[in-house]
């Protein structure tokens, strides 16, 4: 990988995993169902001129269908459910938690799409799914002020994007990436809208939580998806996807940093042990028989 490869991987992961700080700042302010209309809004207002230059404006139209689906499933649910849980859990575990996507990807890819799923994916997920109980151990109540609900809320974000991954494999295939994207962020917006007016808040919103909401729409959406999608072009999604298991380091770095979230030995702990399932559900590690053989 180029040096500037390496170095856009890493402010991709630095964006990505500041998602989850600029929600915690801005959720309680707007609410999440407004919060997130606005990020997608704003971040289909960034990509749609990308779109239209590219000459490929057409795709959201004749694809409409499908990019509703996805738009639904790896937008609009996943970020609601996000930003509601921020309201409980904070950035550093969110993302930690957001880690388990691909663990998702693949456990729907085999009940729905019949994927042969390999012993190293099935380890995988069992290893994942122990750091996930290694991470939420002691704080997933569901007792009034417990965080239950929230720890819920996040694996079903993560549970859609599983969905949304494989559901653009069998129905979007040959699309380009950068129409999904836009795809995806124009149409979560139109289905957020009427529930984003009636939800929004009676309140004037303070210089703050408007700069954390265009930072979050501007820089973790919209130019996070153009670093990921050129990414993919120079290195490969194989290589891309390696941004996974550098997200929930800096979503712990700023929480602690911005926030003063305490960093706790059960989120270092699920965190490796989550990261560990990933990489060997993804092919990223390799069980040390596997090498031999």
């Amino acid at each position: 990988m180029k040096s500037r490869d390496a170095s856009e991987l890493l402010i991709l992961a630095a964006l990505w995993g500041a998602s989850f700080l600029f929600m915690r700042v801005a959720a309680p302010v707007f609410g999440p169902v407004a919060l997130i209309e606005l990020r997608v809004g704003l971040a289909a207002a960034l990509l749609l001129p990308v779109l239209a230059w590219h000459g490929q404006l057409g795709v959201l139209r004749r694809r409409g269908a499908a990019l509703l689906f996805v738009g639904l499933t790896n937008s609009a649910l996943p970020f609601v459910l996000y930003a509601w849980a921020a309201l409980s859990v904070t950035a550093g575990f969110a993302s930690i938690v957001n880690a388990t996507s691909p663990l998702f990807a693949a456990l729907v890819a085999w009940l729905w799409l019949k994927d042969r799923l390999s012993p190293a994916a099935l380890t995988g997920l069992l290893v994942g799914l122990l750091g996930v109980v290694v991470l939420v151990w002691g704080r997933a109540s569901f007792h009034a002020g417990g965080s239950g609900w929230a720890v819920l809320a996040c694996l079903g974000a993560t549970l859609n994007y599983g969905v949304a991954a494989n559901f653009t494999k069998r129905h979007l295939a040959g699309v380009e990436p950068m129409a999904i994207a836009t795809g995806s962020q124009l149409y979560a917006a139109l289905l957020l809208a009427p529930a984003a007016v009636w939800l929004w808040p009676s309140g004037n919103p303070g210089s703050e939580a408007w700069s954390a909401v265009v930072l979050l729409a501007v820089g973790c959406t919209g130019i996070a998806y153009i670093l990921y999608f050129r990414l993919i072009a120079n290195v490969g999604p194989a290589r891309a996807i390696a941004v996974t298991f550098l997200i929930p380091v800096f979503g712990m770095l700023w929480g602690a940093l911005f926030l003063g979230e305490a960093i706790t030995p059960n989120m270092l702990g699920g965190c490796a042990v989550i990261l560990m399932g990933t990489g060997l559900a993804t092919g990223v590690l390799k069980l040390p028989a596997m090498r031999r053989a």
